[in-house]
Order: C-alpha cells, then structure tokens, then sequence
C-alpha cells in the first residue's frame, strides 16, 4: 500500500467521522465522530511526515527497523498493556467500592455500577489482555520464525487501531452506548472497526509465519494463531445486527433462547480462546525462555492444543442450565466442560515440569516464580469450572458470587500473573536494559498480587456459597426464609474483603508500572542481590544471533532458549 493510498483512507475515515457529527441525533454518537475525527488527522499528519523521496523517484515511508525485528511496535505494545491495565484495575476497585458503599456512584448515570462494570471487564480483559496477547504474539512469531513481521506498517494499524477501538468501547460504556451482550458491549460500528483491525491482526501474524525461515512452527505459535482465527469468528457471528439507522443502536439478529445460546456460545469461548489459548501461546514460549529449559514435552504440547480447540468450542452451553435450551444441548456443554479436564491439567504439568531440573529458580526469580503462580491458577480455575457446569452444583452457583470468585481466580491468578511475567520478561530486552530496575519490587509485586487473590477469591467462594444456600432455603410451610434485602446485608463484610484484595492487587500493578517506568529510562536500583537467572545480553536477541526453537524429531525437543 503507497503512502499516498494511506493518507488518503485516513482521509476518508476523517470526512465519515464528520458525517457523524453533522447527523448525529444522540450526543454520544457525535462524541465518537468526533474522537474518529481526531485519530484519522493525527493518522493522516503521522503518514506523511514519514514521508521522503524514493531513489527512483516517487515517495516511500522511512523505516525505523534499522533492518532488525520489528521491535517498536512490540515497545509501543507494552506500555499499552500496562496503562490500561492499571486503569481497568482501577475501576474494578471503584465498582467493588460501589458493592459496599452504593454512595459511591455519585448520584450520576455516568459514574454508576451498570455503565462502569462493563468499563471495568472490558479494560482489564481486552484493554489488558488484548494489548499483551498482540505484542507478545509479534515477539514470539519473530523469535520462532527467525523473520521481522510481514507489513512492518500494518503491524502499526493493527496497534493504533485496536487502541482506537478501545477508546471507543470505553467511552461508549460511560454515555451508555451498548447493546448489553457480556463482553461484547460495544455497537455495531465500533464492532465494524474491530473486525477490520482484527483482520489486520490476522494477516500480519499469518504472513509472518509464510515467510519464516524456520521450517518448522512453534506450538506457541498454533496458540496464538487459534486465539486469532477463533475470536474473529466468535465476534463476526455473535454480533451480527440491524442498525436502527445511522445512529448507535441496533438489533440483534437472533432472538429468544437462539440469542442466549449465541451469546454464551460466545461468552464461554471468548474465555476459553482469549483468555486461554492466547495466553498459552504466551506460556509455551516465555516460560522455557526465562527457565532456560527445553519444553517437558513437546508432543504434550500438540496433543495439549488439538484437544483443548476441540473441545473448548462446544462448553458453552452450561451458562444455560435450567433454562429453555433443550436439554440435550445443556448436557452436551456440560460433558464438553467435564472433558476439558484432561487438556488443561495436560498443559498445566506441561508447563510446570518444564521446571524440572530447575526448581530452585522459584526461590531466587521472582519472574519464574509469577509463571509458576499462574500455572496453578490455571489448573486451579480449569478443574473448578467444570465442576460448576455439573447441572447440580451449577443449581448452587449459578448467579451466585462464587462465578466471581471463579471467574477471578482464572484472571488475576491465570491471565495477570502469567502477562506480569511476559511483561517483566521483556522489558529489559524492549529499552535495552542489562535488567529490569528492581527485583525486588517485583518480588513485593507477586506477594501483593497474591495476598490480593486470595483474599478475593476466598471471600467470593464463600459468599458465593452462602448467597446459594439462603436464596433456596424454604421453611416448614414452603416459603423462603430469607428475604433478598436480607441475603444481600449479609454478603456486606465479604464485599468490604474482596475490596481490600482488589486494592492490593492494584497496588502491585501500580508497582509494576513504576518498574517499568524505570527501566525504561535506564535506571537499576541499588539493592541487595537477587538472582534471576542468567544476565541478559542485549545482543542475544538479535536476528543474526537468535537461535530458533528446533523442530520435533527423533525424540528431540525444541530447545527453550539461546
């Protein structure tokens, strides 16, 4: 694509967003127009000051690469992932807040618990999560391939529009755009964008694994390719709508059970490709990586992929026990869930064995010891939700704070500590540092983040529990005994618990950003020492100098790091 093919498409994307504003019928609407607005000039601006002459004439882009990885991106990527992790953290606490002091909304639609709940899950999941799965997906697919990404400038589409696309979703929660689909809250035109930048996604990892010199593709890779591929398909499908006009409303194509049964179709997969299989593809690499070990077994691995794609896209149905699906559709999600066991505890001692020969590490590396950490979170949580799709146990839990407690239990304890992890991982190799500022902190960082799940997913669990049991306990004459005000007095103390987890989990993202800050600008801090594992050699991580992950054969296992 020329330059000028660019400027033009931004152009383009400039004059529709001023269509919105001039047609607007809602403030809301003309509040995104005129964000479009804003992203498109700036676009438009950027583009052609990169601009300069081309040796046969013409005009070309400059490239910044200097003929390496295309590592820029990746950087941006990261402080990404960490300023809306910190924000989306930070909004939890304030809706937790509002749990056991309803003061706390403010008297205002804008600050209330419906309109920042969906802020809250959508920041730390997509905002979080998304910007950590993308830029750790451009390292890896580089790393293991032994190429620079394909279309270096769509890799920087991808990046600036997915954060455009949260900007959008973000602010439309708060003026109260949405179409009130779980985790999948924003209208139709932002869904519109997304899907293009996804496709965008998909073509850059895509065309850098054609073009790889490695003959061989990393399992990591498989991950993160059907985290890819399966959440484009999920958003396409579950957010098929009407537009009510050009304006932000629509309507759902689907209708009565069909629509809950392609909402939690999605819902359940959204969490299982990505907040599972991304995330796996970001364990199967950094963890040998930082372990300097060989994966425990590689061919676990690819059984560990097939299974858990074949059978994670048929659970969703058990968010819908006791309703009216049929069911033989419940019990197909419940036996799908069941079965799901065996390939999570599969990649969950995976990952735990590749440690063997290098327990001692979870002592001196406090990095070694988050990815651990999130390991047993991610057997922990992947044995409990099965459980809780049995149609008994779901008859307790369902609607129930215990789906909290679980839900967190896999996010903070599965999703943060293993992005964390990734996170710490690359710093130093991102800002060219000899390590990360301090070790220490990130070990102050680990305990506080799990003195903070503990404290809860303890308190949800049992609350949970509790809420369950009085809501289906009956009196002689058949009648409830527990009014509803009165079950939700009593889960009071353990809101004002899980509040003060949110808080020092917060805390410890606070303290991450800090020692990101830090080792950003060069700075190490003078403390006592910690071992971390080997020294990292900023030149190790040059293309000329990386050493690929070898294929399987004979019984030979890809190597874990250089």
């Amino acid at each position: 694509m020329t330059a000028f093919l660019q400027s033009g498409i931004f152009l383009l994307f400039a004059l529709m967003s001023l269509f919105m504003i001039a047609t607007a019928t809602q403030a809301g609407f003309a509040v995104h127009g005129v964000i479009i607005l804003i992203a498109s000039l700036l676009a438009f601006v950027t583009t052609l000051g990169r601009l300069k002459p081309a040796t046969n004439g013409g005009w070309i882009l400059q490239d910044h690469s200097n003929g390496g990885y295309d590592d820029a991106v990746i950087k941006a990527g990261l402080i990404a992932t960490v300023f809306w992790g910190v924000v989306g953290m930070l909004v939890g606490v304030v809706i937790a807040a509002q749990l056991s002091f309803p003061v706390l909304n403010l008297g205002s639609e804008y600050t209330s618990f419906g309109r920042l709940r969906p802020l809250h899950t959508s920041g730390v999941i997509f905002a979080f999560g998304g910007n950590a799965l993308i830029m750790t997906s451009f390292w890896v697919v580089q790393r293991t391939c032994r190429t620079r990404l394909f279309a270096p400038d769509l890799a920087w589409f991808v990046f600036w529009g997915y954060q455009l696309f949260i900007v959008l979703a973000a602010t439309g929660y708060v003026m109260g755009i949405t179409q009130s689909r779980e985790y999948a809250e924003p209208e139709w035109y932002v869904d519109l964008w997304l899907t293009v930048v996804w496709v965008a996604y998909l073509a850059v990892f895509v065309g850098t694994i054609a073009k790889r010199r490695e003959p061989h593709i990393y399992v990591a890779n498989w991950f993160y390719l059907a985290f890819i591929i399966t959440i484009a398909m999920l958003h396409i499908v579950n957010n098929l709508a009407v537009p009510a006009g050009f304006g932000p409303k629509s309507y759902s194509l689907f209708s009565g059970v069909q629509d809950a049964l392609t909402q939690w179709w999605y819902g359940h997969n959204a969490v299982g490709f990505f907040l599972t299989a991304g995330f796996l593809g970001m364990m199967y690499y950094f963890v040998p990586k930082q372990a300097n070990r060989p994966v425990y077994s590689y061919r676990l691995s690819i059984v560990h992929f097939w299974s858990l794609i074949f059978l994670y896209i048929w659970a969703g149905p058990h968010h819908l026990h006791y309703t009216a699906l049929p069911d033989w559709a419940q019990t197909l999600g419940m036996v799908f869930s069941i079965m799901l066991w065996m390939p999570s505890w599969g990649g969950m001692i995976n990952g735990l064995m590749t440690l063997e020969g290098a327990w001692d590490k979870i002592r001196t590396d406090p990095i070694i010891r988050m990815y651990v950490a999130s390991l047993a979170f991610y057997g922990m949580s992947t044995f409990e939700g099965p459980l809780m799709s049995i149609r008994s146990v779901n008859g307790l839990s369902h609607y129930t704070d215990w789906t909290i407690g679980h839900v967190h239990s896999g996010a903070l304890g599965w999703v943060g500590m293993v992005s964390f992890a990734s996170i710490y991982f690359l710093a130093p190799r991102l800002f060219g540092a000899s390590r990360v500022y301090s070790l220490r902190m990130i070990n102050w960082h680990f305990w506080l983040a799990m003195a903070g799940i503990t404290l809860y997913t303890a308190s949800m669990w049992v609350a949970g529990i509790m809420q369950g049991l009085m809501w289906r306990e009956f009196n002689a004459e058949g009648y409830l005994v527990y009014a509803f005000a009165e079950v939700v007095a009593a889960m009071h103390p353990y809101y004002l618990i899980r509040l003060l987890g949110g808080v020092l989990y917060l805390l410890g993202a606070v303290m991450m950003a800090y020692n990101v800050w830090m080792t950003a600008r060069g700075r190490i801090r003078n403390e006592a020492p910690l071992d971390a594992g080997q020294p990292y050699n900023p030149d190790q991580d040059r293309p000329h100098q990386d050493k690929p992950l070898a294929p399987v054969s004979a019984g030979a296992q890809p190597a874990a790091a250089e």
